[in-house]
């Protein structure tokens, strides 16, 4: 279920409504599919996902966060990456972490801030950005910021705390948070039957074999442990002789 063969499938359903748009065409248009993509610890997966897309013609929106303990965004080499996705037709948003934040003000205040830096470093706009968990008194806030679209606000989401995966909602939500379709999956039948669809993907649990939600961490840790080897290497001259000690991943 979280192959990049299932993914192709959802993609030809989706692309086959003609309804797949960006959040700022979203907000003319009475019917639309918007796919989403928070990258929560590998940009590299999300990458990956990205040429999946292309591969079908097709582009998402991709949001990363400022604040990650997994990833550097300002890495030269997840510039380099965020710069190319954007040159090749990918929406590049923030995804914002709330880090225990509750006031509303400071939020709003926090996310103008990351958007200007991430578009300043970025050297394009960043007019989009989604909020990492967050809680309902968040989602009910419907936060709504002058040149930026909350992927939660009310034309795109609709706040409903009890939903159940067959609720008729204006705009229709799917995830698949913790590995797991929480509120329906993106079949032809759900697709079919919602005007207004948000598609939630989060790409570090997509892979081209399709794990489990167990083996998927497991082949992320490997390739987060391989990747800090390569920069260790690439940093400390010291490290060379020692680097076969290192070579196979402890899962």
């Amino acid at each position: 279920m979280f192959s990049y063969d299932d993914y192709r499938e959802i993609i030809r359903i989706i692309k086959a409504t003609g309804l797949v748009t960006t959040y700022e065409e979203a907000l003319t248009r009475e019917k639309f599919i918007l796919m989403r993509h928070d990258v929560e610890y590998s940009v590299e997966r999300a990458h990956a996902l990205s040429r999946v897309e292309e591969s079908m013609d097709f582009r998402g929106n991709y949001f990363f966060q400022w604040t990650n303990n997994s990833y550097n965004i300002l890495s030269r080499k997840n510039r380099d990456i965020l710069t190319d996705m954007h040159e090749r037709g990918h929406h590049i948003g923030l995804h914002f972490a709330l880090n225990g934040m509750t006031d509303m003000k400071l939020v709003r205040e926090r996310i103008r801030k990351e958007a200007e830096m991430l578009s300043d470093m970025l050297g394009f706009p960043i007019t989009t950005f989604s909020i990492h968990r967050p809680s309902p008194d968040v989602l009910k806030e419907n936060i709504k910021l002058d040149n930026l679209l909350n992927a939660y606000q009310d034309e795109f989401f609709t706040f409903a705390p009890d939903a159940a995966p067959d609720s008729k909602l204006r705009v229709k939500y799917l995830s698949d948070a913790n590995h797991v379709w929480r509120y329906g999956y993106p079949d032809e039948e759900t697709i079919a039957s919602n005007d207004r669809v948000q598609i939630l993907v989060h790409p570090f649990g997509w892979t081209k074999a399709g794990y489990d939600n167990l083996e998927n961490y497991k082949s992320l840790v490997r390739e987060k442990y391989v990747e800090l080897i390569d920069s260790i290497d690439n940093e400390c001259k010291d490290f060379g002789p020692l680097r076969d000690h290192f070579e196979t991943p402890p899962v």
